[in-house]
């Protein structure tokens, strides 16, 4: 009985030993969670034992328990690297089966979905029609898009510009864009067609003989577009007429096979005031054609892909998992979880939200294995180790005593 006692535990410490290795091993594994051994003793115990005098039978690994506690944020500056500050699992997809983990070290494959070293592709909540909330309802592959963005149609150009008080009408009419003299003052801006192809508008302004008003007249690539539309601002240079602002002008048609552009002119930030022409904003919102340029995650997880046309578009949230129980979770290897009843049922949120963490991006969690004290626990394993074995060389001591009795 002794001997297998002491057997139990130089077992039970060489379990300890092989934790303590795996935990030095994954010192540097990227969202490595250290373990534990757990032992419990052995009792044996019979329906007429008596508990005052009956001794123990040995010592057995219960479990093997993993530590979910934070490990360091490492800041690499790789766009793609993700951190989770706080509780939580990134969520991924196995070849269909759902597995979770906290190594953020991501990466694109051939097909521009965002994959693990593995291959595993993060899930993310599809943007909603708005595009800046999301569907928590729903999960699916994140994929970078490799070609060309859509380009955009420009509808409304808006134009604050100051016409100067002082201005006299112009020497020379009817208006010319070719003949400076025709017009006060002029300003241009880019705007785009169907297709994607920019275009050059102008716009042109003209002092009238009539106090406080002007005529502007918009060119797109030296073409008129319409008519010269009256601006009329009451003593104090703010804008009275058109009501608001806005100057319908009729459809152009651009060369090259592009739609009509039917453009709105905003002026309802203009005044008349001073002695100098200004121009303080020009804004359109049309785009050409544009390559994906970067990535960012927030701190919320949104995933937000930037264009090499200026736009930025919101393509994902990174869907998060807890559970009641985390180590109940079943260990697959490459840092990958799976769930089991041990953990509880799934639960899925944005980051932020209820208990669930945040997201740094370009960085990465270290392992939080504490290397100065798996070498004390390797320390205390080996002594319990040879403990054990002492004991062993001392029953069979007795053992042998006992046998050369004579």
């Amino acid at each position: 009985m002794s001997f297998r006692i002491s057997l139990s535990g130089m077992n039970a410490a060489s379990s300890d030993l092989n934790v303590v290795s795996n935990n030095i091993a994954n010192s540097n594994t990227t969202g490595f969670k250290t373990s534990r051994a757990e032992f419990g003793d052995v009792f044996a115990v019979s329906a007429y034992g008596l508990a005052s005098n009956a001794t123990g039978a040995g010592a057995r690994l219960q479990r093997v328990a993993q530590q979910f506690t934070q490990g360091n944020i490492d800041f690499t500056g790789n766009a793609l690297d993700m951190a989770v500050s706080g509780e939580g699992f990134f969520t991924l997809s196995n070849n269909g089966s759902t597995v979770y983990s906290r190594a953020g070290n991501f990466s694109t494959d051939s097909q521009g979905y965002v994959v693990n070293p593995s291959g595993q592709r993060l899930q993310v909540f599809q943007p909603n029609a708005d595009g800046t909330t999301f569907n928590t309802g729903k999960m699916t592959d994140i994929q970078l898009a490799t070609g060309d963005a859509a380009p955009k149609v420009s509808t409304s150009v808006q134009a604050s510009v100051t016409l100067p008080g002082n201005a006299t009408v112009p020497t020379n009419s009817p208006f010319n864009a070719a003949d400076p003299t025709t017009y006060n003052h002029t300003t241009s801006l880019t705007v785009y067609d169907s297709l994607g192809a920019s275009h050059s508008q102008s716009l042109y302004f003209t002092k009238t003989a009539n106090d406080n008003e002007w005529t502007v007249q918009t060119q797109i690539d030296g073409n008129d577009v319409g008519t010269p539309q009256t601006l009329t601002y009451d003593s104090a240079g703010a804008l009275v007429s058109p009501v608001g602002g806005d100057i319908a002008l009729p459809a152009y048609t651009p060369p090259g096979g592009a739609g009509p552009m039917a453009l709105t002119v905003d002026l309802g930030t203009s005044s008349q005031y001073g002695q100098k022409f200004a121009v303080s904003a020009l804004n359109q919102d049309g785009y050409g054609t544009g390559s994906l340029s970067s990535i960012s995650v927030s701190a919320e997880g949104v995933v937000q892909a930037s264009y090499s046309n200026g736009v930025t578009k919101s393509i994902g949230q990174v869907a998060m998992t807890m559970f009641a129980n985390p180590q109940g979770l079943q260990q697959n290897g490459d840092n990958s979880f799976s769930e089991t009843y041990a953990s509880g049922q799934a639960l899925r949120g944005a980051p932020g939200t209820s208990k669930f963490g945040l997201i740094q991006g370009g960085a990465l969690e270290a392992s939080n294995v504490d290397q100065t004290a798996e070498l004390v626990n390797m320390i205390s394993a080996q002594r319990n180790f040879q403990a054990n074995a002492q004991m062993i060389q001392t029953q069979d001591q007795i053992t042998q005593t006992i046998i050369n009795l004579r």
